[in-house]
Parts: structure tokens; C-alpha cells; sequence
């Protein structure tokens, strides 16, 4: 140990430098030990619920743009994100008017809230009406044009988890998804068919999985992102459970219901979006007089090419 370093343990130590570096990529070399590299303490992903952002994304004086749900200064991230690796947005679009995006992101996913419009990507074209759900590629940019009246969309990327590595977007030709449509009538189909099959208490709830021909073997819209609508009918409760990943939900319909968080109540709200951090144990209550529905995205993929999904369920 160099004589100027007075340590009790490994774990006081600062970053070591080579003494006497013969090149420039030996002194960029830093070395740590199992006292000082294992012990890293980030801030956690918060529990919270974004309600401003959707109230001024339906507030009939905004303007065409994107909201972010940015809780960055929160986790200490140095990129916008509403967790560590994903990053939800609404976006308006007045009517007639357009908004284009161009994520550096694998691809985004995409709820109608309201209105209805058409979207270009590529050579491809869309039109979407509320309650649809869509996906586009990260490999080109598109373009949103509102219909007649103003339209709200919720995006969700995994621009942070590109920014984590300081990755850039697919190239053309690249991306892991092409342009996917789940048109709100075959979703409702979809999910009366979960409810006549039924289902065991060993299946957590009733949600309904969103994959694509391109990514039907993971199960996944994105390699490391899974999307799912999630339904409770009324007086219904979820069974209390956790799992590795982090939950980005949008609120589509549930009035009188809430979450429990590691025993904390979270009061859902209109379109509000949510975040589950992950290992967290909860619990989803539907206490209203309808189904409840809400749109879950999940960092869910990495974690199940990494074999770490954790999911279990937690009984009292």
C-alpha cells in the first residue's frame, strides 16, 4: 500500500492508479476490491404517481409536444428517465397539427388516450383511434398527425437504457420490432377470451400480453421491454407478489382503486402514470363498481434473457 494511504480496511480505500504507468491505457486503468466495488448505493426508484403531466397533456390550452414523466434528479441519473431504464411520456397533438419523434430508443410503444390521427414510419402508415395500442421502430422516425380534433398519446421508450451504455438507435433495417397495431376491438376481444377460458391462482391476474411476429418467441413487443393490459374486475383484489423488474403503468379505467406498495396505499387516478419500483411487494384493489384496466410496461426482458425474473408470490 502507498505510504500517503492510511485505511483500517479495504472498504476505506479510494480507486487505485497504476504507480508508475508505461502508456496511456495503463493510466487510465483503475483498480477497486470487494470492500469498495460491491457496496455502490444508489437512490431507489421512487413510488409515485405522475398526475400533472397527464392533466396538462388534456388541458384544452396546451400545445402539440411531448410531457416527460422525468424523475432523473430523484434516481441521480444523468438522462431523462422514469426508471432506470425506461422513459414514459404523453404527448399532444392538436388538431390537424403534427408531432414528430425521433427516440434514440430500440422502439416505442404507444397508447391512444383520446382522439384519433394517423402515424407514418418509414414506408409505413397507421391510423389509430382511442384505446388502440401501437409500436414503431427505433431505426426511423415518424411522425403523428392529430385528426380534427386534439389527440393524447402515452409513450414509453428504453431511451435510458440506450443512454445508460451511450448507445445509439438502430440502424435502418435494424430495429428489433417493425411497425405493430393492437386495434382497441381486438384488445377487448383478446381479453373476454382471457375471462371465458379462465385461469388458476397460481396465474398472476388477468392481463393480456402484447408481442409481435418479431418478437413472439420472447414474448416481448422489445427484447428487454413487456407490455401488458392488466384488468381487475370490480371488488377484486390482485394477489400480493414481486418481481425483479420495475412496472410503468397508465391508468386507463379505475375508479375506486388503489395499490399497495411495501404496505403503502397508491391511490390510482385518471391516466395517471405509476411506478412499481421493482422487488417491491404489491398488490392491485379494485374497490369500484367496474373493470379496472391499466397498461403495464416492464423492463421484464432483460431480466428474463438474464434469468433473474424473481417473480413469487407473497401471502400472508
Amino acid at each position: 500500500m502507498p505510504d500517503n494511504i492510511v485505511a483500517e480496511s479495504i472498504a476505506d480505500l479510494p480507486a487505485q492508479v497504476a504507480a508508475n504507468p508505461k502508456t496511456a491505457a495503463e493510466s487510465r486503468a483503475r483498480y477497486f476490491n470487494t470492500g469498495n466495488a460491491f457496496n455502490v448505493q444508489l437512490p431507489p426508484v421512487p413510488n409515485m404517481v405522475f398526475t400533472d403531466e397527464p392533466r396538462k397533456a388534456l388541458a384544452p390550452t396546451s400545445s402539440t409536444g411531448l410531457i416527460p414523466c422525468d424523475v432523473s434528479d430523484v434516481m441521480q441519473c444523468p438522462f431523462p428517465a422514469t426508471s432506470p431504464l425506461v422513459l414514459a411520456y404523453y404527448g399532444r397533438i392538436l388538431g390537424n397539427e403534427s408531432l414528430k419523434t425521433d427516440f434514440v430508443a430500440s422502439g416505442a410503444v404507444y397508447y391512444v388516450i383520446e382522439g384519433k390521427g394517423r402515424t407514418e414510419s418509414g414506408n409505413e402508415i397507421i391510423e389509430w383511434n382511442a384505446g388502440d395500442v401501437f409500436v414503431t421502430p427505433g431505426d426511423v422516425s415518424q411522425t403523428h398527425k392529430a385528426i380534427d380534433e386534439p389527440a393524447v398519446l402515452w409513450i414509453v421508450t428504453n431511451e435510458p437504457q440506450l443512454a445508460f451504455e451511450k448507445l445509439q438507435a438502430p440502424l435502418a433495417g435494424r430495429a428489433p420490432t417493425d411497425v405493430v397495431h393492437y386495434p382497441s376491438e381486438e384488445i377487448d376481444k383478446q381479453i373476454d377470451l382471457i375471462y371465458r377460458v379462465g385461469r388458476g391462482d397460481d396465474i398472476a391476474g388477468s392481463a393480456l400480453i402484447f408481442s409481435s411476429s418479431k418478437q413472439e418467441e420472447s414474448r416481448n413487443v422489445l427484447p428487454t421491454l413487456t407490455v401488458a393490459m392488466n384488468s381487475l374486475p370490480a371488488g377484486v383484489t390482485q394477489r400480493p407478489h414481486r418481481h425483479n423488474s420495475v412496472a410503468i403503468s397508465l391508468v386507463i379505467q379505475g375508479e375506486n382503486c388503489f395499490s399497495m406498495i411495501d404496505s403503502e396505499r397508491k391511490d390510482w387516478a385518471p391516466w395517471a402514470t405509476t411506478i412499481t419500483p421493482p422487488v417491491s411487494v404489491h398488490s392491485h384493489h379494485n374497490a369500484g363498481n367496474e373493470q379496472a384496466k391499466f397498461l403495464i410496461v416492464q423492463d421484464g426482458g432483460i431480466y428474463y434473457h438474464a434469468r433473474a425474473m424473481g417473480f413469487e408470490f407473497i401471502d400472508d
